[in-house]
This record gives structure tokens, sequence and C-alpha cells, in this order.
């Protein structure tokens, strides 16, 4: 049941980066079938994963935005208060993410090294 909960909480994410129905279902397969694999793989790191919650807030901010940027061009509202909005093609919404991923886990791993020299 949680798989699927976060399966289908997952559709209005992916909308955010495209708009492509098959990828939308072909990713909430895949999320369905590898979710309850990858807890169990996360669920080791996630102690030393610290700021895991602080990059997935950024990602999903991102997103959001995106998607709202994305409404109102696709109801004809190109600029706001004379600030012309954006379009942010896929390519830079997945190089966002990827980086937000890597920073965080960067950034958590270091600050939880092994070896006695964490960073405060």
């Amino acid at each position: 049941m949680t798989d699927l909960l976060f399966a289908l909480d997952s559709i209005p994410a992916i909308f955010g980066l495209t708009e492509n129905v098959y990828l939308v279902i072909t990713a909430n397969i895949f999320a369905l079938m590898g979710l309850r694999q990858l807890y169990f793989l996360l669920q080791g790191l996630l102690q030393r994963l610290v700021y895991l919650s602080k990059g997935l807030s950024f990602i999903l901010a991102f997103i959001g935005f995106k998607m709202f940027i994305e409404a109102f061009h696709g109801v004809g509202i190109h600029d706001l208060v004379g600030i012309e909005l954006p379009h942010v093609p896929i390519e830079v919404s997945l190089f966002v993410i990827v980086a937000a991923l890597t920073v965080t886990a960067v950034a958590s791993l270091t600050a939880t090294r092994k070896d006695g020299s964490e960073i405060v």
C-alpha cells in the first residue's frame, strides 16, 4: 500500500518534468516495482545522509516552481508584473535534480565521516 501511495504521489512531480503520458505511466510502474528495494538499499545509509531532507525539499520546491511556470504558460500568461516567465527545459530540470542529490549526498557523507574528522 505504501508503494502505491508513493507512486501515485509522484505523478504531479513527473508531470513537472514532462507531459508525455507514456513516460509518466512507465515511471510510475518502475516506482511501484523498485521503491521497496530502494528503501532497503538506503536503510543503512539514512543515518549518514543527514542533509537528505533538505535536498529533497529543494528538489520539490524547484519542481513546484516549474509546475507553476508551466501552468501560467499553459493558460497564455508569459509574464507577471513585467517579468517574463522563463521556460525551463527538461535537461535543466534533470541537471538540477541530479546536482541537488549529488551535493546533498556528498555533503552528508562528508559531515558524517567515520574516521573521526566530522565536520560540524
